[in-house]
């Protein structure tokens, strides 16, 4: 049997409210499934549909929704800014791990059958559970392979 860990940040708030930019914030989030948006990215979209939203209103409310464990956030290395994903019900239907390419940075969403059965490996044999909203492999991705060739 397989025991899937599911992480999720406490918050240290009792009391959660809801306002209209955090819903317009969500609904956003909800129409872009599967894509990693900067806070930036974020910000530009609210100015360009003439609603505008602070940076500082954007982090806040991404930092709720990461706790309500509605999307994810990836700090994929220090000189990048942390990027984030809505899961919905992403998280518990599948796990999904993330490649970087190392030369264009693409990220890709990497679903195996196979990583179910190395995080099983890796608890029983080194006691160790691995987030997988946060694991990131590192590597060369096919296209930039190509090109060295």
């Amino acid at each position: 049997m397989i025991t899937v860990i599911k992480f999720r940040r406490q918050t240290m708030q009792s009391k959660s409210y809801k306002t209209k930019q955090g819903d317009e914030l969500r609904s956003f989030l909800e129409s872009v499934p599967g894509k990693h948006i900067t806070a930036a990215d974020v910000c530009d979209y609210f100015r360009r549909t003439g609603k505008p939203m602070g940076m500082a209103t954007v982090y806040r409310q991404l930092d709720k929704l990461v706790d309500e464990g509605v999307i994810a956030k990836y700090n994929i290395d220090a000189g990048t800014p942390a990027c984030f994903e809505y899961l919905g019900t992403h998280l518990s239907q599948e796990t999904c791990y993330h490649c970087k390419c190392s030369v264009c940075g693409k990220l890709i969403h990497m679903h195996c059958e196979e990583l179910p059965e190395l995080q099983k490996h890796i608890l029983q044999h080194h006691g160790f559970a691995i987030d997988p909203v946060r694991t990131i492999f590192y590597g060369v991705c096919s296209d930039c392979a190509k090109e060295k060739q």
